[in-house]
């Protein structure tokens, strides 16, 4: 038993459903582990991914529980990102979600239950960082194409010293031979590429249908000089950086280039005035450190598949940084997350809030 009263062999795996948590559970019991699986139910959406696990808990002969977090999810994923389309942004669902619903309920039903870690099907690696004052570090997944680590950069020590990710040093084509392998009823089934409240993929609709006539709130489309260029019909229903479905009528090709939500406006531009290189941005987390003592540079990344590119970060106040890029970035967008690499290791990251200009 460890100094927590837990067993320190026993690990409760959070099962969506699909193959990678799946192989992540094979894995951890193959590997001598007592492990059991536990599937969150966070609404309507979540009926296969639990019909689903409970076939591949039976497979592996582990125990299986449900756990309903519908209300929770609610409040601290659904209701935020409905807010962040009205105050034009671009919200991240799965950053918060990963820190405040799969990995510290799920860490504190552990706790419950007496597993002294949680493990998920997410491709990075956590690492005990000696030279580091025996701090935890996050780094990416060796398969490059596959790593999650973008939307896990907010996880605490206490989060990272009890999480397991056996995915970590694998590719997708490895995890899905084991699978199969080990017959697991979810070997062939496809990834999904949408947010998980949303099937399909359109927030459009949903924010329709949960905002209703408050997203109907139409509006000018106007050039950086105010001058008018058309009219839209929302502008919850557009991001930075958008030229698809811009109602301009004018020569293009435009982009959006800026949202004023309490103005109802969207302000388009040409190519060149959707880059910028420096962002501010809020809500700062760092993890081989608490906070920087000055400037650090490192790789900055503003989306979860974009290039991480030479930046440098200034601490400000209240939990802000300034990220400078030595390139132009297109598309900084409010609401998504600025993640700062060194190399392969995730040194912290924060929520823009918005481009800034040089002076």
């Amino acid at each position: 038993m460890g100094d927590r009263g837990y067993d320190t062999a026993r690990v409760l795996v959070a099962m969506s459903g699909g193959v990678d948590s799946s192989v992540a559970a094979a894995l951890l019991k193959h590997d001598g582990w007592e492990v059991a699986g536990i599937t969150l139910d966070l609404g309507e959406s979540s009926r296969e991914a639990v019909a689903a696990a409970e076939l591949v808990a039976r497979r592996l002969g582990i125990p299986h529980q449900v756990l309903s977090v519908r209300g929770q999810f609610e409040a601290v994923v659904v209701r935020p990102f409905c807010a962040a389309y009205l105050a034009g942004q671009t919200p991240n669902p799965c950053v918060r979600c990963n820190e405040m619903v799969k990995l510290e309920w799920l860490r504190t039903r552990a706790a419950e239950l007496g597993y002294a870690f949680v493990s998920t099907g997410h491709y990075a690696r956590v690492l005990g960082a000696a030279g580091q004052k025996g701090r935890f570090l996050l780094w990416r997944a060796v398969e490059a194409e596959k790593d999650q680590s973008y939307v896990l950069y907010r996880l605490s020590q206490e989060q990272l010293g009890h999480l397991l990710l056996p995915l970590g040093n694998l590719s997708k084509s490895q995890v899905r031979s084991i699978a199969r392998a080990a017959g697991l009823p979810v070997a062939a089934r496809p990834e999904s590429q949408d947010i998980c409240f949303i099937p399909g993929g359109d927030y459009r609709s949903f924010l329709r249908e949960r905002l209703g006539e408050a997203i109907f709130r139409p509006g000018p489309v106007i050039d950086q000089s105010g001058e008018l260029l058309g009219e839209h019909a929302g502008a919850a229903f557009f991001t930075i950086g958008q030229r698809k479905g811009l109602p301009v009528r004018r020569p293009g090709p435009w982009y959006v280039v800026d949202i004023r939500p309490e103005e109802a406006t969207v302000v388009a531009g040409k190519a060149h005035q959707v880059l910028g290189t420096v962002l501010e941005a809020k809500d700062a987390r760092f993890i081989p450190f608490h906070w920087p003592a000055g400037t650090l540079e490192v790789e900055a990344q503003i989306r979860y598949r974009g290039p991480a590119v030479p930046a440098r970060v200034t601490p400000l106040e209240s939990g802000r940084v300034k990220v400078e890029f030595t390139v132009p970035q297109r598309a900084i967008t409010p609401g998504q997350a600025v993640v700062f690499y060194r190399g392969e290791m995730v040194v912290g990251g924060a929520t823009i809030v918005g481009r800034l200009h040089k002076n």
